[in-house]
């Protein structure tokens, strides 16, 4: 199908991509960008070549991705649509039934800035309307120093600072923070033993698609969650949607999860900063918290209570984040050891040790 002709750039509003193979779907969604303040449909394309094509020539910020497409489908393209995209933000319109969670959980983790559930056509207005607007809007968010976020730079080279040695390792993320952690994952050594656990903003039906995703990563255990499950070396824990994640001592230097449902002063549920506090209480000085890409700050709380524990905190840098909020509010504390990309954040934690 060929594309749509592009429309001139306008610095003023945020231009979007639409793609999806269905012409009504097309309409609607360009309609309810284009009925915002901030946002204007600039392309709709009904496929991922016609997609490709009209990257070539035109510049764009978001683009919606339709999962289903003919010949190549929207996550198998993603990679090199994010690639043609330059710093565009791709947000994965996916169906709401358990397959909708999965290619959620992989498109996020493929490098997809969001997701949103895909309604019928004709339940497209209203709620949905408000919630593509709000993560458009969300996206687009600067940094607290003014600054947008790219979300798409690495450094070249990074020198690695030199961090305490360490009993478990518990890392906070929301927007863009899957992405983020698989990245960091895939830099640790296949004989990586310390236990890591988990809080990632995510509904409760995404999360055992989510602990998948992980193990495969990770090369490692992964589970979602549950009360009094023992931390064991050698596994990946994940926070549930449904309740905040927290670790007790057990004695004889060991520690188990309890799982809470109390309000956090984020709002979040399930919330970093309560795994991060709890952390700081069980394992002290011994603890790494870790912090990546997200809105808002969550887990500033919490990273307070690790530093003042004697643990250490690193955060992902801005270059490589979606979103630059939650790293940023531990920055902007000034007790953060390291902020780097995911990567050299995977190999930066390789560099402690258990005794």
């Amino acid at each position: 199908m060929p594309s749509a002709a592009p429309i001139p750039f306008d610095p003023a509003v945020a231009g979007v991509l639409v793609v999806d193979d269905s012409v009504v779907a097309r309409a609607v969604l360009a309609r309810l960008v284009d009925d915002s303040a901030r946002f204007r449909t600039v392309g709709a394309v009904g496929s991922v070549a016609a997609a490709l094509d009209f990257l070539s020539r035109t510049r764009v910020d978001f683009i919606l991705l339709d999962v289903v497409l003919p010949r190549v489908d929207g996550l198998t393209a993603l990679p090199e649509l994010i690639a043609a995209a330059g710093d565009a933000k791709i947000i994965v319109v996916a169906g709401s039934t358990a397959d909708g969670a999965k290619n959620s959980v992989r498109a996020l983790a493929l490098g997809a800035a969001d997701t949103l559930v895909k309604p019928d056509v004709a339940a497209m207005s209203g709620r949905f309307g408000a919630q593509l607007i709000e993560r458009l809007e969300r996206l687009s968010a600067r940094t607290p120093d003014g600054a947008s976020r790219c979300g798409k730079g690495r450094a070249a080279a990074v020198t690695l600072p030199a961090i305490g040695d360490y009993d478990v390792v518990a890392i906070g993320a929301s927007t863009g923070g899957i992405h983020a952690l698989g990245l960091l994952l895939r830099a640790l050594p296949a004989g990586f033993r310390s236990p890591i656990l988990v809080t990632q903003h995510l509904p409760a039906s995404f999360m055992p698609y989510f602990a998948a995703q992980l193990a495969v990563l990770a090369g490692r255990p992964c589970e979602v969650a549950a009360h009094r499950l023992r931390i064991r070396p050698g596994r990946v824990i994940v926070a549930p949607g449904d309740a905040h994640l927290q670790c007790v001592s057990i004695g004889d230097h060991e520690a188990a999860i309890r799982l809470t449902t109390a309000p956090a002063a984020s709002g979040c549920l399930p919330s970093v900063d309560p795994m991060f506090a709890s952390v700081a209480e069980v394992y002290g000085a011994r603890a790494l918290a870790v912090v990546l890409s997200g809105m808002g700050r969550d887990g500033a709380d919490g990273a307070r209570r690790v530093h003042e524990a004697g643990g250490t905190v690193i955060v992902q840098d801005q270059a490589s984040s979606v979103v630059w909020g939650m790293p940023a509010a531990i920055v902007s504390q000034g007790f953060e050891a390291a902020t780097l990309p995911p990567e050299a954040l995977g190999r930066l934690i390789a560099t402690g040790r258990r005794p």
